[in-house]
């Protein structure tokens, strides 16, 4: 049995809060500069170059790389020979991102009631996903989520009978429908299966997945290919104002389900997807 004092999980959380809003990604950085290669419109060329400047700046400078800074998600990966000592892990992990977010000079987005809307000041309650796992391993992910891509999101319940032709309607649909609001080039993360909020957590973990890693299976590797062809002919283009670069990446995940179901989510990730982890 391997123990993890809380001082530690708090420690990692505020560093990961800070560094997922501070530093871009390498994969998606190397995907927009791709992307500025390759795009048709020197408006949506301009834009992406500006983007590469803007993430540039943010880790020069050490300043968030958006305005928002996102509802923290955390996926926690607890080994079940692990014991947490010295306190709470959910209290740790919410301490974590009040001290990251005072450190890091970011700002607070989070509400104490959905309808009755007075901020929290601190950015918590996080978002807290948990997985128990074999072994003495703790590893925490830490993804802060911007709204203005969250609120794109989509979930269906589809028939069976609906097949993949369905479920790449869904996907389509729902990039064509978020038009610029997600702040284009987007990543698109798609959960099929499991029940309805398996599906939507699917689409999420799905994020987080690095977008010059396929899916394993050959057929969602075909998928996945075929949706980001199909999202880039619709002419979106960065920040919405034309182009072939609308999405550096489709992401999709799969689990089993019922014979009566084909859950279907698809949660849209702005350009920058933040997203880090730490393995304790």
């Amino acid at each position: 049995m391997r123990t993890v004092h809380i001082s530690k999980i708090t420690e990692a959380v505020e560093c990961l809060c800070i560094e997922a809003n501070i530093n871009l990604n390498k994969d998606i950085r190397e995907a927009l500069e791709n992307g500025a290669k390759t795009e048709e419109s020197d408006t949506g060329q301009s834009i992406l170059q500006s983007l590469i400047k803007n993430a540039d700046i943010a880790s020069e400078e050490r300043l968030a790389i958006c305005q928002d800074t996102g509802m923290v998600v955390v996926f926690v990966e607890l080994g079940q020979e692990v014991q947490i000592i010295g306190g709470s892990l959910e209290e740790a992990i919410n301490q974590g991102v009040r001290q990251g977010y005072k450190k890091g000079y970011l700002r607070k987005s989070v509400v104490k009631d959905p309808l009755r809307r007075s901020n929290t000041n601190d950015n918590t309650p996080a978002v807290i996903h948990y997985n128990i796992i074999e072994g003495e391993s703790l590893t925490l992910h830490v993804a802060p989520k911007g709204f203005g891509s969250e609120n794109m999101s989509v979930l269906k319940m589809l028939k069976p009978s609906d097949g993949v032709e369905g479920v790449k309607k869904v996907v389509i649909d729902a990039v064509n429908q978020a038009g610029a609001n997600p702040c284009p080039p987007i990543i698109v993360g798609v959960g099929i299966g499991g029940s309805m909020e398996k599906a939507a957590l699917l689409a999420k973990k799905a994020l987080m997945r690095p977008i010059d890693e396929s899916n394993p299976d050959p057929y969602y590797k075909a998928l996945e290919e075929e949706l980001l062809e199909a999202i880039n002919k619709l002419g979106i283009g960065p920040a919405g104002l034309g182009g072939r670069n609308t999405a550096l990446g489709v992401n999709i995940d799969i689990y089993p389900t019922h014979i009566a179901g084909l859950p279907v989510a698809v949660n849209i990730g702005c350009h920058v997807t933040r997203h880090k982890s730490i393995t304790l």
